[in-house]
């Protein structure tokens, strides 16, 4: 491969590129451009500015709500299902019986689709729900929770199987040497386990976090927004405003930019912060 030439790299790399391109590139730019425009089709646009961002901002104030209430739901996610998954990779490689059962059966529900998972999870919460006399679209607070419930039976068992890859990477050399020094069970977790999988912490975080910002099908299936689009997250909020308000799709494709521009920045900085904290082996 080394010995190539390379003038054939173009040839090889150009079909990957043109891919790109057309999928996602030319989308994406074009979509910038659509986001400062009016238009009912992509071939019909009038210029308008930043009309369409400050409208997103403050003509409509859904936009705000569905942000707030989807960094709200990433953090949760963010903590609680890494913090799932990783009490239970140490405990399927702690020398528990059936652990390729559980490890199956945990894996299991990330297979199932969003929307049938979100109607299943609707029709469970709100069977407990209606013996208190309420339901999932009473308030936005039993949307967010039951989204966060649904969210880490969903992707628990995927990260948990990140982890145990890692947790069984590390060499045994290393937490006997820590047993002899006398160290105790939290210790090892403390100052090996958790120094050693970092570079799993960081793919798990990179996951939750753009899985929670993107979640829209789960969201759909299981509140659609209810009550007043106060549990709407971002990508439910873009999709109403776009296909469900005449004259708003240029607003519709400005709020899709700020989501974009918002995810990027994010995950960039949760990126260079876990790096940093990486172990090299």
């Amino acid at each position: 491969m080394h010995n190539m030439p390379k003038k054939y790299y173009a040839l090889f790399t150009l079909p990957t590129i043109i891919a790109f391109a057309i999928a996602f590139l030319i989308p994406f730019l074009f979509g910038i451009y659509l986001s400062f425009t009016n238009f009912r089709t992509v071939t019909d646009t009038t210029w308008v500015g930043f009309s369409n961002y400050i409208r997103a901002f403050t003509g409509d104030k859904n936009f705000v709500n569905a942000l707030w209430f989807t960094v709200q739901f990433a953090i949760v996610s963010l903590i609680l299902i890494n913090l799932v998954a990783f009490t239970l990779a140490l405990l399927l490689t702690g020398g528990v019986k059936g652990t390729n059962f559980f490890r199956t059966i945990f894996f299991m529900p990330n297979l199932i689709g969003g929307i049938v998972l979100g109607y299943i999870w609707q029709l469970i919460i709100n069977g407990i729900l209606l013996n208190f006399g309420v339901d999932l679209t009473y308030s936005a607070t039993y949307g967010f929770w039951g989204l966060i419930v649904l969210m880490n039976w969903q992707q628990a068992g995927y990260m948990m199987v990140i982890y145990i890859a890692a947790i069984q990477s590390i060499p045994t050399e290393m937490v006997e040497a820590a047993k002899i020094d006398g160290a105790n069970g939290w210790q090892i977790i403390k100052n090996i386990t958790i120094p050693m999988v970092m570079p799993a912490i960081t793919i798990c975080t990179f996951l939750t976090l753009t899985n929670s910002f993107k979640l829209f099908d789960q969201n759909l299936a299981l509140t659609a927004g209810a009550p007043a689009r106060e549990s709407a997250m971002l990508a439910l909020d873009i999709y109403t405003t776009f296909y469900g308000r005449v004259g708003y799709e240029g607003v519709g494709q400005a709020k899709a930019v700020v989501f974009s521009l918002i995810v990027a920045i994010i995950v960039i900085l949760q990126m260079r912060l876990t790096r940093t904290r990486e172990v090299e082996r």
